[in-house]
């Protein structure tokens, strides 16, 4: 299913306000880290656009599974019927038994809508900070306006200004400062104004 021929998409190219930082945060990410990133956005996307439910690859001693999260909940709904997973492959198990209320679809209330948020233009290590011990870019509770610096995201080497695209009162921070990040994932939750 992959094109071995092909060459991996740069996960930092074509990143607005890309810049190197004055005094960069210590952690880094290693070229063979990046690849690996680079490689499951390249899959995570080819999902996405599919129909497929799940992508699994295997190299060498390395394997790795991506599934939608419809996948997922009815491997999760079938495994605690007693049947066979609706997919190739074994059905994750449970952490924990499903609540009544999943059983019953009916009693389940609507989900609450969700919050405006600022999401990630790519995979990488995320900091709120332009500097260790320096003020954080946003603050919950603050206002952010469109066009605003809201963190950096470090991807092969580069660290990439991370703007808002939104305006309004922060509400949550979502993403943890020196953690990963995928692309497309919540950095911070927006009231608008």
């Amino acid at each position: 299913m992959s094109d071995a021929g092909q060459p991996l998409a740069d996960a930092a190219s074509g990143a607005a306000g890309a810049s190197d930082a004055a005094s960069p945060p210590p952690a880094s990410v290693s070229a063979g880290d990046a690849s690996l990133l680079a490689l499951i956005d390249q899959l995570a996307g080819l999902l996405e656009k599919s129909d497929l439910s799940e992508i699994e690859v295997e190299a060498g001693g390395t394997g790795l599974v991506l599934r939608k999260p419809t996948a997922i909940a009815v491997a999760a709904a079938t495994a605690q019927a007693g049947g066979s997973p609706a997919f190739y492959g074994p059905a994750p198990a449970p952490t924990q038994a499903l609540p009544a209320e999943a059983a019953n679809p009916a009693a389940t209330p609507a989900p609450a809508p969700a919050r405006p948020s600022v999401k990630a233009p790519l995979t990488g290590i995320y900091y709120g900070a332009p500097a260790p011990g320096s003020a954080p870019y946003v603050r919950i509770g603050g206002e952010v306006a469109v066009g605003q610096v809201i963190g950096l995201i470090e991807a092969m080497k580069l660290f990439n200004e991370i703007k808002s695209d939104l305006a309004g009162r922060v509400v949550k921070v979502v993403a943890e400062n020196g953690q990963l990040v995928k692309a497309k994932q919540p950095l911070i939750e927006v009231d608008p104004l």
